[in-house]
């Protein structure tokens, strides 16, 4: 891949997904797979103003290794040092940056029981660290390929080969044009269009129906807004947390869920491919989930906490978006989640909350926010896929058709 098409890459991520202040910090969490594009996001970032830039790189066979030979009390254990990190994180609120090339796999065979084990316990030491810096700071999520990956995706193709037909598909679905800032302008615009005509529907349910089963009514909080690309800080700076992004979305009303919804994409989730699933909700709870492979994976995923098992996001993704119409399966949720129609369980967004900038996270869980550990995003849209919106005045208003957009 041309040097020059990465730095586009590396600029966009830098300027138009965290969008760097002059004098802000930058933490980049990545694999081990591209290195050198790695330089060029670092090199982007010190030009678009950062005053420091810190690389912390993760790889899955360690991670498998420590999740083998420590015991659940060590793994859960949040160490002194850390916790003064998590609050220098708090109190200078330094830009995030993640690099996704996992192997969507790459964790199978691990101990998923032992994990969640040690998760539920670190959990309540780490998440006020998290919750002071929600909506604070800026945030993007990217991705380069790994090897392993890159095969999954093109398993036909020599391994150089595989590589360079991902990169092709990353930086054409993150519209990474000749002038991608631009593109990403004209995109946005379109988006938050949208947005603006279901925000002006006063929407208390989404009654989705396919031809596959699916028959799910989602019901809306009456403060809850359509948001799109363009995040936009407590602090008052804009970001893109998704690069790329092809969704409306909300957070739906806890509680609120009635029916059954099948998935249309393998799920990747803790390093191992959940497919061919279904769920379904009474009173708001999945209650009962069925899958072909790693159901029990699926089961203990929505046993992880509480709010596990209830919505936190409902997204509208057209079939004729481009990373659709690629006709590729990337089996990562960062794509897959913007080919398709999808819904998360586990937390919701409290800046979906008109007004939420007045408001403590407190006031918008209130209001009807979910609560939890995980945000997993799984996909239920296809060409069958119908959506109405039921609006606080009794009417029902066409969404989608057939996995399109109805206006």
């Amino acid at each position: 891949m041309k040097q020059t098409v990465l730095r586009s890459y590396a600029r966009l991520i830098a300027r138009v997904g965290i969008n760097i202040q002059k004098g802000q910090d930058v933490i980049i969490t990545c694999g081990l797979d591209q290195p050198k594009f790695i330089e060029l996001l670092v090199d982007e970032c010190y030009k678009a103003g950062a005053r420091k830039v810190r690389v912390e790189f993760e790889h899955q066979p360690l991670y498998k290794l420590h999740v083998r030979h420590q015991s659940v009390t060590t793994l859960a254990t949040v160490e002194e040092w850390e916790k003064a990190r998590l609050q220098h994180y708090v109190d200078t609120l330094p830009c995030s940056i993640y690099i996704d090339s996992d192997d969507p796999d790459g964790l199978k065979g691990i101990n998923q029981k032992k994990i969640a084990k040690a998760d539920q316990k670190s959990w309540p030491i780490i998440k006020p660290y998290l919750d002071a810096r929600k909506n604070k700071d800026q945030w993007c999520i990217a991705a380069v390929p790994g090897a392993a990956w890159a095969k999954k995706v093109f398993p036909g193709l020599p391994k150089g080969k595989a590589i360079e037909k991902l990169w092709e598909a990353i930086l054409a679905t993150s519209r990474v044009t000749d002038d991608p800032v631009a593109a990403w302008q004209a995109h946005s615009s379109d988006l938050h269009a949208r947005c603006d005509y279901l925000n002006s529907l006063g929407i208390a349910e989404l009654h989705y129906k396919g031809d596959n089963g699916t028959d799910l009514r989602v019901g809306m909080i009456p403060e809850g807004l359509f948001k799109a690309c363009g995040d936009k800080s407590l602090q008052g700076i804009e970001f893109n947390a998704n690069i790329p992004t092809e969704e409306c979305y909300t957070s739906p009303m806890r509680g609120k869920a009635e029916g059954i919804v099948y998935s249309t994409m393998p799920l990747s989730y803790n390093g191992e491919l959940i497919e061919n699933f279904s769920v379904r909700f009474e009173n708001g709870k999945a209650v009962e989930v069925k899958a072909e492979r790693n159901q029990a994976l699926l089961e203990q995923m929505i046993a992880k906490d509480e709010g596990a098992a209830y919505l936190g996001e409902c997204a509208l993704v057209p079939v004729n978006s481009p990373i659709y119409e690629s006709g590729i399966l990337f089996y990562n949720t960062l794509f897959d989640e913007n080919a398709a129609c999808h819904l998360a369980l586990g937390m919701g967004f409290a800046d979906c909350i008109d007004g939420y900038e007045n408001k403590t996270l407190e006031e918008c869980e209130k209001l009807g926010i979910n609560d939890s550990m995980e945000h997993v995003d799984f996909m239920i849209g296809y060409e069958g896929l119908d959506i109405d919106a039921i609006t606080r005045d009794g009417k029902t208003v066409p969404v989608f058709r057939k996995g399109k957009w109805a206006f």
